[in-house]
């Protein structure tokens, strides 16, 4: 096993959905499936045990469903390696809004074309945050309109010098660790440098919380 492998759990209540997902997988260089999971327990046994990069995960199964199991997995300092990426139907789905609260590092809809799953399972493998596209918008505006249970995020923006303000901006808008390079000339690990003091200046678990915080500051509108 070769040290850039991607280790992918898939995680669906519906067979020939998770089938599909792990032979997608298993058959992409880079990349190899590690389990698959019909509910939430399961899905946190596996990862327990596993130890997947990412957990493709499903919200709506029986039992424990993916926020619960989403929460599970982010709150296990053993498993602080592991990433969970949801899978849903709909994108306004309520449940979505749960997950990424529980710490999830983004979303895809069911939809999504096979290369652009490949994609977001590379992305978030890598550290980054994923959300789709066309729900990115009214995402962060369900995140600003509602009180958040628990730690809240940063509120302010204090301590956080005028170059990472601009590439916690620029990363609001969608932008990669290489486009930030590029837009900003310099080296991808200067960039990850900078995400790396956001994340413990702000109190932020990833990316996707980031972005949240960016908008209720009001950096970017």
């Amino acid at each position: 096993m070769t040290p850039d492998l991607v280790r992918v759990l898939v995680a669906d209540d519906q067979a020939m959905l998770r089938g599909s997902l792990r032979l997608l997988i298993d058959h992409t260089p880079g990349m190899a499936g590690v389990g698959e999971a019909s509910d939430g327990v399961e899905a946190v046994e596996l990862a327990r045990r596993e130890l997947p990069d990412v957990v493709l995960m499903d919200v709506r199964m029986p039992g424990v469903d993916g926020i619960q199991a989403t929460r599970e997995i982010c709150a296990d300092a053993a498993l602080a390696g592991v990433r969970v990426l949801i899978l849903t139907t709909f994108d306004l789905d309520e449940y979505v809004y749960a997950a990424l609260r529980a710490g999830a590092a983004g979303f895809l809809l069911k939809d999504t074309p096979p290369a652009d799953v490949l994609h977001a399972i590379r992305v978030v493998a890598a550290g980054e945050a994923l959300l789709a596209p066309s729900v990115t918008r009214r995402l962060i505006a369900e995140f600003t309109s509602r009180p958040e249970p628990g730690r809240p995020l940063a509120r302010t923006l204090d301590g956080v010098t005028d170059r990472e303000l601009e590439v916690l901006g620029l990363i609001a808008r969608g932008l990669s660790n290489t486009e930030l390079a590029d837009r900003l000339r310099l080296s991808p690990a200067t960039i990850k440098t900078h995400i790396g003091r956001l994340l413990a200046k702000l109190g932020a678990r990833d990316r996707a919380q980031l972005v949240i915080i960016a908008y209720k500051t009001g950096l970017v509108a």
